[in-house]
C-alpha cells in the first residue's frame, strides 16, 4: 500500500464505518490526468448502487474538506466483488484454503507473481502452494492480492 493509500485508509475508514459498511481497502492509481481513486466496501447483507452513491457522498465531503489529492482523479465506490481485493493481514487469513494471485514488492528469487491456494498465515508469513511447490512470503512485501473466484 502506498503512503497515499494508507493515509486515504486511515481518514476513510471511520467515516465509512460510521454509515454501517466494512471498509475494506482503497486503490489509488495514477494515470496522469485520468487517476483514479477505488474504495472497495462490503457489508453482510451485500452492496448495492444505493449504499455506493451514500458511501461516495460522505467519501467526497471529507476529501472535499480535507484535500489530500493534488491531482484531478475520479472516485469509484463498489463491492469487493468476485475477485476480493486482499488489502488487510486479516484478508488473508479469512482467505485460506482459497487460490489467490500474489504480486511482490521486491522479487523472491527470480519472480515477483504467485497464483495457487493460500495455505496458512503465521506471525505475518504467508504459505502459497504452486505448482505443488510451497512458498513462504512476508504480508509486509506484498504490493497487490486479490482471491480468484473458483466455480465447483
Amino acid at each position: 500500500m502506498s503512503q497515499l493509500e494508507q493515509k486515504l485508509t486511515e481518514m476513510l475508514t471511520a467515516p465509512v464505518e460510521a454509515l454501517g459498511f466494512e471498509m475494506v481497502g482503497i486503490e489509488f492509481v495514477r494515470a496522469g490526468k485520468h487517476s483514479t481513486m477505488r474504495v472497495y466496501i462490503d457489508h453482510p447483507d451485500g452492496i448495492s448502487v444505493d449504499h455506493c452513491a451514500e458511501v461516495s457522498h460522505q467519501v467526497s465531503a471529507v476529501l472535499d474538506v480535507e484535500d489530500p489529492i493534488n491531482t484531478e482523479y475520479n472516485l469509484e465506490v463498489s463491492s469487493p466483488g468476485m475477485e476480493r481485493p486482499l488489502f488487510k493481514l486479516q484478508h488473508y487469513i479469512e482467505s485460506v484454503g482459497e487460490i489467490v494471485t500474489l504480486r511482490l514488492k521486491m522479487p523472491m528469487g527470480d519472480r515477483r507473481n504467485f497464483k495457487g491456494k493460500l495455505l496458512s498465515e503465521a506471525d505475518g508469513m504467508l504459505t502459497i502452494e504452486v505448482d505443488n511447490q510451497e512458498f513462504v512470503l512476508a504480508f509486509a512485501n506484498i504490493e497487490k492480492g486479490n482471491v480468484v473466484p473458483t466455480f465447483d
